[in-house]
């Protein structure tokens, strides 16, 4: 089986090449990925050819996807303060780049699985018992989770009106190796390694619903192997924390005392609970996570970072003087 990757230089879709390399041996992989800051090649350190260039570049992913079987979409901008700062990158690559793909697999049937985020839902009450569900309705708060619904909207468009054949995955936080140190447990985890208190949105008690990356994506192959065309599934691991309690387990994690941070004014917009109900993936499929207990995997995290500082160090002096110039 041939499979295009796209965005598979970044976080998740690097992960993805891995695990499937690992898990995977008659798949084929191709990345596609433009190389923007939050990806690096070194990621994928030589496991799969890389192609660099842009998703909405019609030529290049014609080509691309004339010549796969498969095509795994992680490509995206992914990074809520990003968005708001400018908008732009975030409805080309999100709206227009899923468009392109599609356009492109239409041509050629080729089949898609299309990766999202919860957080096209909104957010959920700290008090409310409710989980995302496949049926709760879209409700974004941030130009990022805007453009992620309006690519799973075309995905579905696509099935309906052309008869594509394609899966869609809602997914949960992420959390692992190869995550760009601008994202919440990286950014803790280097800071306390580098001496710096760690910062904490308003109060800290926002609520995110946290799965391994490599919990992610063995439920991606479940989605794709045994998955109904035009069907949404969502993932998640059941590893509901407070941004303040992971903050806590980091710093216990790595010796310090547990209260050893700040609180900063809140983001605009910030959502204050993501959870998801996984029921259908699990039932339907038959799949399950193997980080259950998310201490295990976070500390699995923690060891990562701590062993593998010559990755994401070049990143981190840039990243901490963005955030400085707005306070964060």
């Amino acid at each position: 089986m041939r499979v295009l990757v796209t965005g598979g230089a970044g976080f998740i879709g690097a992960n993805f090449v891995h695990w499937t390399l690992a898990h995977r041996p008659e798949v084929q992989v191709t990345v596609l990925d433009a190389l923007t800051y939050a990806a690096d090649g070194s990621s994928l350190a030589g496991a799969a050819p890389l192609v660099q260039g842009d998703i909405a570049d019609a030529e290049l992913v014609d080509r691309l996807v004339a010549d796969t079987d498969l095509v795994v979409h992680f490509a995206a901008e992914t990074h809520n303060d990003n968005s708001l700062s400018d908008p732009s990158p975030f409805v080309r690559t999100n709206v227009m780049g899923t468009f392109t793909l599609l356009e492109a697999c239409r041509r050629h049937g080729v089949r898609l699985h299309h990766v999202s985020t919860d957080e096209v839902y909104g957010d959920l009450e700290l008090d409310d018992p409710a989980r995302f569900t496949e049926s709760t309705p879209y409700n974004p708060s941030s130009p990022y989770s805007s453009t992620k619904a309006a690519s799973d909207l075309l995905v579905r468009a696509w099935v309906r009106s052309f008869g594509l054949t394609a899966t869609l995955s809602n997914c949960s936080n992420n959390y692992g190796p190869y995550q760009h140190v601008e994202k919440f447990i990286p950014r803790q985890i280097t800071n306390v390694l580098d001496g710096l208190r760690p910062r904490l949105y308003g109060d800290g008690l926002n609520v995110r619903d946290w799965i391994h990356v490599d919990d992610h994506n063995s439920a991606v192959w479940a989605i794709v192997d045994r998955g109904r065309s035009g069907e949404t599934y969502l993932i998640g691991a059941d590893g509901e924390e407070s941004n303040r309690t992971v903050v806590e387990a980091i710093l216990r994690g790595l010796g310090q005392p547990e209260d050893a941070f700040d609180l900063v004014p809140d983001r605009p917009g910030h959502d204050r609970r993501y959870a998801i109900d996984s029921s259908k993936l699990r039932t339907e499929l038959g799949w399950t996570p193997q980080y259950g207990d998310f201490a295990a995997g976070l500390r699995a995290t923690i060891d990562w970072y701590r062993e593998n500082q010559a990755w994401w160090r070049p990143q981190k002096a840039a990243t901490e003087a963005k955030y400085a110039k707005v306070g964060q």
